[in-house]
């Protein structure tokens, strides 16, 4: 702790000793964590009340947005507009036409200084970046080009580690509103107009009653006028196109998408679920539910709106107390509560032309069979300590993910480029020290002088990390640690010598238990019930009456196309012919 207070004072010498002692306090507990970014880069982070509060990489410090929050002027500041985060935040790079210029001037940096993003309206910063270049060199390249190497954003993962909390609304160092309008009032009465004056982005704003929606639209209004086209030609582009879409629709296609979704997400709420149905997974939620509410001609597509994530989406939701999201499976979430009571529920009204709640619940359980898309399942291979000196020559670190033919080319390469191809059989290659340390047990590393390709490529795969990555239909890519685990059908013995089916991690598969209970029941005709699996909080498994086996395999494999080899235990099916 007495170290790390060092390293602060020395990255951040801004700090007062009673900030320090505050930042990183002697009784607090204060957690370290390890993580990977996709990259492969390792980050130690910091976390003191369960909120991340520095991350380090290659042993240098960056403080946090959650930081930056308590300590907004930590770091200099470059501005932005409020439509610029969501590209920050989905990857990005921030580039010079997108930064606001105040009549100020900017802060001077050299390149590779630490520097704080915000938005334009509110001192909070946004995300962390590293400038790529000096404060005269962005003057002197017309603000053109990339000005900011982002590290860190507000909505990243990162950010989720903590509480998830809203930037505060912290107003620029400016002067009064009443005192800036005195003086422009004074102005336009004795003097032309300064266009330096007039097109101060930066020019004060009551934006302390509004949403961060609202004060994004009020940010893009002013930002209308006061662009110079020379200094911010794709901003200025961008706002009037939106004054175009005002005059013909008075809303962006961002906007119209984000009230669509709003639109079916409460016509789903208040029609479509019930109480019986939670846990519900979201992506059950949005195909099954959300889907079925859009309006004829129109199509619910989340990339198109500002959320550009739909878990984003249900975050929205769930920090307006709408509904509580969980993680009941990793990476699978599901809804488990949702307040119905909630007056933007009650409020709602269902739109005129769709049909009654009681007919959409009739057709529910074939909507939700009829689109149900398999995932996509790829093996993935995360490179570990030992097998790290094979593919460093790669460029590849502890922590890589790569695909098994990308595994297979960089083994390749290495061999020929070692020149380890045995010369008398090429189907054998000369194990070398790195490959002998790598592939070989303690045992065998006397005794094996070369391996065969096959040989030496399996034992490569079998000594990385296994990782695998679900796609689920209209959703980003996950990738989860381990193999993942199959669908589980076993058939159990209860009272009287009756047997019943049991089938486990149907959910890892994106099908909802409840569904596939009901669409069971209906096809064998027999009892099917959602039980806790034993051991696992938060788990269910579908169980239903008979050795039903048969039936599950039909539905799974042919109606449902889920490969076979995810799926255990279709071998205990009762054999045609004999009695159940």
């Amino acid at each position: 702790r007495r170290k790390l207070r060092t390293d602060i004072a020395a990255a951040f010498p801004n700090l007062s000793a009673e900030q320090l002692t505050e930042f990183i306090p002697n009784k607090e507990e204060l957690n370290v964590i390890k993580i990977h970014s996709h990259k492969g880069e390792a980050v130690t982070v910091y976390m003191n009340n369960r909120n991340p509060i520095l991350f380090e990489i290659e042993k240098a410090l960056y403080p946090t947005v959650y930081t930056l929050w308590v300590y907004p002027d930590l770091l200099p500041a470059f501005s932005t507009w409020p439509p610029v985060l969501q590209k920050l935040a989905g990857g990005a790079d921030l580039m010079l036409p997108g930064v606001v210029v105040p009549s100020s001037g900017f802060p001077q940096v050299e390149r590779g200084t630490l520097c704080a993003v915000t938005l334009l309206g509110n001192r909070a910063p946004v995300a962390v970046a590293v400038a790529t270049m000096s404060t005269a060199e962005m003057l002197a390249a017309g603000m053109k080009g990339k000005g900011f190497a982002v590290l860190h954003t507000y909505m990243d993962h990162l950010w989720e580690y903590g509480d998830k909390s809203y930037p505060p609304t912290l107003a620029p160092l400016v002067i009064d509103s009443a005192e800036k309008s005195a003086e422009d009032e004074e102005e336009m009465e004795g003097k032309e107009p300064v266009i330096s004056f007039s097109s101060d982005p930066l020019q004060p704003v009551d934006v302390g009653n509004l949403s961060l929606k609202e004060r994004e639209s009020c940010a893009i209004l002013m930002g209308k006028e006061e662009l110079n086209e020379n200094r911010a030609a794709e901003t200025a582009e961008d706002a009037n196109t939106e004054v175009q879409q005002e005059a013909e629709d008075s809303r962006t296609p961002q906007e119209q998408m984000d009230a669509l979704f709003n639109q079916c997400f409460f016509h789903a709420l208040k029609c479509k679920v019930k109480k019986s149905d939670l846990p519900l997974l979201t992506s059950t939620f949005l195909r099954s539910h959300m889907f079925s509410c859009c309006p004829a001609g129109q199509q619910l597509d989340i990339k198109k709106s500002s959320y550009k994530k739909f878990s984003k989406f249900l975050q929205c939701m769930q920090h307006q107390k709408i509904l509580r999201v969980k993680e009941l499976n990793k990476g699978v979430e599901s809804i488990v509560e949702v307040d119905w009571k909630h007056p933007d529920v009650k409020a709602f009204a269902v739109p005129e032309g769709f049909s009654s709640a009681s007919a959409a619940q009739d057709s529910k359980s074939e909507d939700r069979e009829q689109v149900y898309h398999a995932p996509e399942i790829i093996p993935l291979y995360g490179v570990s300590t030992k097998m790290m000196p094979l593919f460093q020559e790669s460029g590849h670190r502890k922590g890589s993910i790569l695909s098994s033919s990308e595994v297979r080319n960089i083994v390749i390469n290495y061999v020929k480029t070692n020149e380890l191809v045995d010369e008398t059989n090429k189907n054998f290659v000369k194990v070398n020290a790195i490959l002998c340390d790598c592939l070989s047990d303690k045992s065998e590393q006397d005794e094996i002088s070369n391996l065969k390709w096959d040989d030496l490529l399996s034992r490569c795969l079998e000594r990385l990390q296994p990782l695998h990555q679900v796609t689920f239909f209209g959703q980003e890519p996950i990738v989860r640690k381990g193999n993942i685990e199959p669908i589980d059908i076993t058939i159990a013995q209860r009272s009287s010598n009756k047997k019943v089916t049991i089938i486990k991690n149907l959910e890892l598969y994106g099908l909802d238990p409840q569904c596939v209970a009901n669409i069971l029941q209906q096809k064998v005709q027999a009892s099917a019930t959602i039980t806790p699996v034993p051991g696992t909080k938060d788990r269910v498994q579908v169980q239903i009456q008979g050795n039903q086996i048969h039936h599950l395999a039909k539905m799974l494999l042919e109606e449902y196309q889920l490969p076979r080899k995810y799926i255990q235990g279709l071998e205990k099916a009762p054999k045609l012919g004999r009695k159940k």
